[in-house]
């Protein structure tokens, strides 16, 4: 996947992918999800490999002061940006599974996500 509109090169980029639907986008909480840190940059590339088929939804995490954590200010405005595949939109909190959710099967797929920031 490629990661767009980063808006500084500092820290780092948390990415999970999760076929869970009841705890995305918290996809750490998932034994079988694939995730992975790299570091921050203009523009990203990640890639997961010898992923399964099956039904995903990624979440991701500019993680700008490398502290492991989604900074919040006033307790739930995130501070850091964040990505949701399908370009699933932010409202009042963090996307659906179903609005993130994409078919993946067994040949790869190229995906973008845009890095969205709230502050």
């Amino acid at each position: 996947m490629t990661i767009t509109d980063m808006r500084s090169e500092k820290g780092v980029v948390r990415a999970c992918m999760t076929t869970k639907e009841k705890i995305f986008p918290k996809c750490r909480k998932d034994p079988e999800s694939y995730r992975t840190v790299v570091p921050a940059g203009k523009t990203v590339t990640i890639r997961f490999k010898d992923v399964k088929p099956g039904d995903y939804a990624i979440a991701l995490l500019h993680d700008e002061n490398d502290n492991g954590k989604a900074d919040r200010a006033l307790g739930m405005m995130p501070k850091e940006g964040y990505g949701f595949s399908r370009d699933a939109p932010v409202r009042m909190a963090p996307p659906k599974f179903k609005d993130a959710v994409f078919e993946l099967g067994s040949e790869p797929k190229q995906l973008t996500i845009k890095m969205r920031y709230f502050l």
